[in-house]
């Protein structure tokens, strides 16, 4: 059964170019709809929360709207130090709310908020096509990091470390981890997966990663998968040149047998070892880090 990543939202945005197209074809995007939906993806990887405080809290984001956001974080008072997770194009579901606890079992106050609360909600929409042309196209990179900025006001005020703050994401999390890397000074380090460096300028995504290398100030490290169809390593080697023309602190790690989607565990893509060692180098960054 052929499948699709969701990188490939960039080939349901209004002025990408026309390569990128790969998306579009009845028999791809209906085979990909039951092959992957995270509301029927069973995940390998189970993290109790035994132990944590865990659960949705509420965000009172710029706008006035009350953000939800996943939080989990080791029980006692802390302060313990925040990571910001950024969901896949699905959403906070089951899996992103299952890395907020392993990081919370390694010390950490985790947030996912909701970021696609005001467009829409995936879990609702059982085609991929629809969720990327209805809900993630739709979404302005500039209320993004809004959200996640008050998502660390946040936490800073109930038990987090607003010294002491990271960030990760996962595809469309990734872009956004190198975006918020730029975008907030104050961030100690930041772990983008499989995240797009590429693109054509929009309303809704005014820069791309490859555009804002300058204003990195955060140490980021990028894991990607040599076999990523969305993402070809020539971006990531172009990134890693600006980069580090530009003199900043980052590190890539492009697993050579790994596609899309490779720490995902529920879905095909799924690469038991690749994640396991990618996490590894998670954890490694961030202490390094002084997170």
């Amino acid at each position: 059964m052929a499948t699709v990543q969701d990188s490939d939202f960039d080939s349901l945005v209004p002025g990408l170019p026309l390569s990128r197209r790969t998306f579009v074809g009845g028999s791809l995007a209906a085979g990909f709809a039951l092959a992957v939906q995270p509301a029927l993806g069973q995940s390998v990887v189970v993290t109790p929360a035994d132990g944590l405080v865990a659960g949705e809290i509420t965000v009172p984001a710029p706008d006035g709207v009350a953000l939800k956001a996943y939080r989990a974080q080791p029980a006692g008072k802390g302060p313990f130090p925040t990571v910001l997770v950024v969901q896949e194009i699905f959403g906070v579901h089951e899996y992103i709310r299952d890395v907020c606890r392993r990081l919370a079992r390694q010390g950490y106050q985790a947030i996912a908020p909701n970021l696609f609360q005001r467009q829409g909600d995936p879990a609702g929409i059982d085609s991929v096509a629809d969720i990327l042309a209805k809900v993630v196209s739709k979404v302005p990179d500039a209320q993004v990091l809004a959200d996640l900025d008050a998502t660390a006001a946040w936490a800073a005020a109930n038990g987090g470390d607003g010294a002491r703050l990271g960030i990760t994401g996962f595809c469309w999390g990734g872009r956004i981890t190198w975006l918020y890397a730029a975008h907030n000074p104050k961030l100690k380090a930041g772990v983008a997966w499989y995240g797009r460096l590429t693109g054509v300028a929009s309303a809704m995504t005014p820069h791309h990663p490859i555009d804002v290398v300058d204003k990195i100030s955060a140490p980021v490290l990028g894991l990607y998968g040599a076999k990523d169809q969305g993402i070809p390593v020539s971006d990531v080697d172009d990134m890693k040149a600006d980069l580090a023309k530009a003199g900043k602190r980052v590190e890539f790690v492009v697993y050579p047998d790994a596609g899309h989607a490779f720490h995902a565990d529920y879905r095909p893509s799924y690469r038991a070892a690749d994640a396991a060692d990618g996490w590894g180098r998670l954890l490694a960054w961030f202490k390094a880090s002084g997170l």
